[in-house]
């Protein structure tokens, strides 16, 4: 699982995250929402190790993501990152692109890398655009390529830093349902995101975030139909 203890972290004097204590099931889709600002991708930032932190403790399957005598590197292998901007290669081919960590990171003969790309690819339905370079996708098609990407790694973790929110209206639904395909695999998943109906429908939890704490979590039958808060009904209410 995920054990994140007493958590802070500041960017110089602001202080985004003021006391995080959470755990992530295996299996388990957990939901951040929350305003703009309010902590949720800096979160996924330290658990990743993409950024530091100034106290408490994240632990991913017991190893303390912080310590540092802990590799990152064959950490980060099981912890999957989806961010907003697709950050693709745009000189490789779509195969080349999902093809390459596996290839560099798990050290895969170019045989075995290229068959593990291949199936990530059918796998988030892009399997007809191997050939193609990244620049030839639509903007869903690129996020799809992100996911790929990630999966190659094969991680036991997958972290979605609001996947879909670069993206026109048109192109969310696709993600999201690649998405919801990894949420019925058994993927463990942490989704930031804006998109409710994704929250509602998919979550086991979700986490409504304020100015750095977790102001209310649980199902989301509680969260969108009986929340206790004050603060997560009038967010919710902005949102509907």
């Amino acid at each position: 699982m995920i054990e994140i203890s007493d958590l802070y972290k500041s960017f110089g004097d602001l202080q985004v995250l003021k006391g995080i204590n959470l755990q992530v099931e295996k299996g388990e889709v957990l939901s951040v929402i929350g305003a703009s600002g309010s902590g949720k991708s800096t979160l996924l930032y330290c658990i990743n190790g993409l950024e530091p932190i100034q106290k408490g403790s994240i632990k991913v399957d017991g190893v303390e993501v912080h310590a540092k005598d802990t590799d990152l590197n064959k950490l980060r292998q099981k912890l999957g990152m989806v961010f907003q901007q697709w950050n693709s290669f745009p000189h490789l081919t779509v195969l080349e692109n999902v093809a390459l960590a596996p290839r560099i990171v798990r050290k895969l003969p170019k045989r075995d890398a290229r068959d593990v790309a291949l199936k990530q690819l059918e796998h988030v339905g892009l399997g007809d655009k191997i050939e193609s370079y990244p620049g030839a996708l639509s903007g869903g098609q690129q996020q799809r390529l992100a996911i790929a990407r990630a999966l190659a790694m094969e991680p036991e973790y997958m972290l979605f830093d609001e996947a879909t929110s670069a993206l026109d209206p048109e192109l969310v639904g696709e993600v999201l349902d690649t998405m919801r395909l990894l949420a019925e695999e058994g993927m463990t998943m942490i989704c930031v995101t804006h998109e409710m109906g994704f929250a509602r429908d998919v979550s086991d939890r979700v986490a409504f975030f304020h100015e750095g704490l977790i102001e209310e979590i649980g199902p989301p039958k509680q969260i969108f139909g009986d929340a206790r808060s004050e603060r997560t009904k009038k967010f919710l209410s902005k949102i509907r």
